[in-house]
């Protein structure tokens, strides 16, 4: 029973593709979500987003589980610049179109993201550049604003926090968006969106746009459901796109009841299939486009064999009675700054959540 919102088209290439490199007979076709601009969306990607902000793993190391997840049959890639793993993407796909597992850069759609302290008009080109750079691409498919809010430009210190929360201060949303539009026009950005917009703030955005939002991306899994801006989203031809469909696990972002949960438990033993499936699967029949995080290539490949299943009317009750929280709940929320309150930043949004202390923030 998937969400009539979405306008699927399905792309075959993943498949011929991967079997071309040797992936086997396993790989699945990934439909993909026509958007109100750009080409159409992979309905599920892989996002580079992790813990350590790709410390951990190194440049090397991400573009190794880039070239897997190619092989596995991904041509949906998110990333972003306080990611610190857009060079690494870009060398994979380099790498890739080297090796012939693909043929060249357009067969991918490629999404990252505008950080707050380049939330400033007269910034965003430059940051773009720089992501398009660092990416050795000429365009990126979809730009985001990662966060409706912006942050004092000179206060970020290399390897510091990445949000200094004294530093906070309110977007100038309308000079920032007509800088996304700049990008757009110059065909920097095939589509241009937005990422942890409410529903007030997607309304605000829309009032002044001449070129609306392609896309939301924001926490979604089965404990964070979103079903409110799911519906705003789709009255207004807005693809909701899901990260942290697992609940983000182990980052500082994460909610971790989503793989603890009996009930999604069950739910797996019943079907068959692992947790993860479960959740991804929930996203996909919202009609959501959903961004999966695994470098295990084992897991990658099972996150991808949710298309020739469905859940039960009784598994969907069931994960619709489950109480919502969010797990990205209140970095951005400071006494000095914009958002005084989860309240606000959410605007009444599910406002459940945990606070996370993380290095990656400054409470000062």
């Amino acid at each position: 029973m998937l969400a009539e919102a979405v306008r699927d088209v399905h792309i075959e290439e993943p498949r011929a593709q991967a079997m071309a490199a040797g992936g086997g007979a396993d790989k699945w076709a990934v439909p993909a979500a026509a958007l109100s601009s750009g080409k159409p969306m992979p309905r599920v990607g892989l996002g580079t987003a992790s813990a350590t902000l790709g410390q951990a793993e190194g440049r090397a190391g991400v573009a190794e589980a880039v070239l897997r997840a190619l092989g596995a049959g991904y041509r949906h890639f998110d990333t972003a610049a306080v990611y610190g793993t857009e060079a690494a993407l870009g060398d994979a796909v380099a790498e890739a179109v080297r090796a012939g597992t693909i043929v060249s850069r357009d067969e991918l759609y490629v999404t990252s993201k505008l950080w707050i302290t380049d939330a400033h008009p007269g910034r965003v080109l430059p940051a773009l550049e720089k992501t398009l750079q660092n990416l050795q691409m000429e365009y990126v498919d979809l730009y985001l604003i990662h966060h409706p809010i912006s942050m004092r430009p000179s206060t970020a210190a290399e390897g510091g926090p990445v949000v200094v929360k004294r530093d906070l201060m309110a977007m100038d949303m309308k000079g920032v968006w007509e800088e996304m539009e700049e990008c757009h026009r110059k065909g920097l950005a095939k589509a241009i969106g937005v990422s942890n917009f409410s529903c007030k703030k997607l309304e605000d955005l829309l009032s002044f746009a001449k070129i609306p939002p392609a896309a939301n991306q924001v926490e979604v899994h089965p404990y964070c459901r979103q079903k409110k801006l799911r519906e705003f989203c789709k009255e207004r031809r807005i693809q909701l796109c899901g990260y942290s469909p697992l609940g983000g696990k182990g980052t500082p972002w994460g909610n971790d009841s989503v793989m603890e949960s009996p009930i999604l438990k069950q739910i797996a033993q019943d079907r068959g299939k692992t947790v993860a499936q479960v959740c991804i699967r929930w996203v996909y029949e919202q009609g959501d486009c959903v961004i999966t995080k695994s470098f295990n290539e084992t897991r990658m490949r099972e996150n991808l064999g949710i298309f020739d299943w469905e859940l039960t009317d009784e598994d969907r009750r069931k994960i619709d009675d489950l109480p919502e929280s969010r797990g990205n709940y209140d970095f951005l929320v400071h006494e000095s700054g914009p958002y005084k309150t989860v309240d606000e930043l959410w605007d009444g949004e599910i406002t459940t959540g945990r606070r996370n202390l993380t290095a990656l923030v400054s409470s000062d």
